[in-house]
């Protein structure tokens, strides 16, 4: 594939990504819960402070292994094939194509408000949108790249105008802030808060990581990945804390209820009767934004696996004309659109919550290995190793701690199914040697 994407539409595709429909929702239960806003405001920092992190360390990941396929190439290169097997399973089979179906779906519920659709009307819009941007991403890398650009321009755009319009005309009240550091009578135990605010935050930021998937398209990525990661992860962080701050000066804490009665308050105070329409308008931006990334990225994880041999060959052919890897995102596409007339998907993705931690947390420990093998060569190393990664890691622990307890039965059910891939691998591909590294067209 064609080396084509830089510095700033890579940065674009992470924060078009990670900034979708929970920036609206999130800040509602964790201002509710933390009861301060000097605590919402810590816990936002602190996260965008572990993301950069994070990112830092796939910054060299991806400068090692500047090829499609993201995380599961890193697996592979660390742990053998059969974990990268088992991480493309799932992403495959649940993750991938759950996520495009969640997104779809949240869109076309958010645009079914001002076009009063049905159930029915909600589910077509849902999979005709999915159809529309896999086109697009079929069509052209430059084409696919350029709409989700201009999809992440137009969304922080019309946030920054949210908040502008909002503290400009002082539409809310300084005094929602006041007190800023004692927590308001009624608030959650601190401990369990701030374990909440965490989860919510940490999935909030959910998404950088996908911006490795498309290294092998990335103009000159020992350079341009690491910056794209660095710019998308503040610049996410400063959104969501102007965001957050926007909404607690338009509502006080006292009248929070839940995340959608939250945001249409914010609207209301802001746009009077018309409120919840236009932030209907602005969520489906923003999640069109989201939704165009990930069908983006996704498909080459498919497509590395079947350049590897581990999956469907055919898979591994470039389109002829636009030089794109069609298959894999027409794949992508049709099990998200089943997915969305089945309506199941929800629930089915939250098995595999916990099971996606887990393979981040060794995605990053993965680079102790790489670094003990060989630190030289490497044209970006990890800014402040081995402190970086060790911060991160602690935050995964946290997660998967918090993740485990709160519901041990998806933890198990969702790693169980993970390791079914294992048998799957053994059965159909431990034989076959990986193929050589490259692509064919058709």
């Amino acid at each position: 594939m064609r080396r084509q994407i830089g510095v700033r539409t890579a940065a674009a595709l992470v924060v078009g990504e990670v900034i979708a429909v929970g920036i609206f929702l999130t800040p509602a239960g964790m201002a509710k819960a933390l009861g301060s806003p000097m605590w919402l405001l810590l816990v936002w920092l602190a996260m965008g402070a572990m993301a950069l992190c994070g990112a830092l360390c796939y910054g060299e990941l991806s400068a090692r292994y500047p090829e499609a396929g993201g995380g599961y190439v890193y697996l592979r290169e660390a742990y053998g094939p059969a974990v990268g097997f088992m991480y493309g399973w799932m992403a495959f089979l649940v993750m991938d194509p759950g996520l495009t179906a969640a997104l779809a779906v949240g869109l076309a519920t958010y645009a079914g408000y001002g076009l009063k659709l049905s159930s029915l009307g909600i589910k077509v819009l849902a999979v005709a949108t999915i159809i529309v941007v896999a086109l697009i991403n079929i069509r052209g890398v430059r084409l696919g790249a350029g709409f989700i650009r201009t999809m992440t321009f137009i969304k922080l755009g019309l946030l920054a105008f949210v908040f502008l319009w909002g503290v400009g005309f002082q539409l809310g009240d300084w005094s929602n802030f006041t007190p800023f550091v004692e927590r308001r009578a009624n608030s959650a135990p601190l401990i369990g808060a701030l374990a909440g605010g965490m989860i919510g935050a940490f999935f909030s930021f959910a998404g950088w990581w996908d911006l490795g998937k498309l290294a092998g398209e990335v103009k000159n990525p020992a350079r341009t990945l690491p910056r794209a990661l660095t710019y998308g992860v503040i610049v996410v962080t400063i959104v969501y804390v102007l965001t957050s701050l926007a909404f607690v000066y338009l509502v006080p804490l006292e009248q929070v209820t839940s995340g959608e009665t939250f945001a249409a308050q914010a609207g209301e105070v802001l746009f009077g009767r018309a409120g919840g329409l236009i932030f209907s308008s602005i969520v489906v931006v923003a999640v069109l934004g989201s939704l165009a990334a990930v069908v983006m990225s996704a498909p080459r994880v498919y497509f590395a696996m079947a350049r590897d041999g581990v999956f469907i060959p055919s898979v591994a052919v470039l389109h002829k004309r636009y030089e794109t890897p069609a298959r894999a995102i027409a794949l992508q596409a049709v099990l998200a659109s089943v997915l969305v007339v089945a309506g199941s998907f929800n629930e089915i993705v939250s098995y595999f919550v916990f099971v996606v931690v887990v393979f981040i947390g060794l995605t990053i420990l993965a680079l102790f290995k790489f670094r003990r093998e060989d630190a030289n060569g490497v044209r970006y190393l990890t800014p402040g190793y081995p402190v970086t990664p060790i911060a991160f890691l602690v935050l995964i622990v946290f997660m998967l701690v918090l993740l485990a307890g709160s519901n041990p039965t998806q933890a198990f059910l969702g790693a169980a199914v993970v390791a079914l891939g294992f048998p799957v691998y053994l059965f159909l591909f431990r034989n076959k040697r990986l193929v050589e590294r490259g692509t064919t067209t058709q």
